[in-house]
């Protein structure tokens, strides 16, 4: 596959990121959280758990 340069974004692509003047930035820490792993089954792994522990006493 043979890789053509787009000079499409030339113009923009040494612009300085854009501030906006109304919204202060997110913190590190609120960023992190939208990509924090998503518990779907709340509780599953304690059930897990105890479900060993009761087939080791078994």
């Amino acid at each position: 596959m043979k890789l053509e340069y787009n000079h499409k974004y030339d113009s923009i692509i040494n612009l300085e990121h854009y501030k906006s003047k109304t919204h202060p930035p997110m913190s590190l820490y609120s960023r992190s959280a939208q990509f924090a792993p998503f518990a779907a089954l709340v509780g599953y792994e304690e059930a897990v758990i105890e479900t060993e522990k009761r087939q080791r006493t078994k």
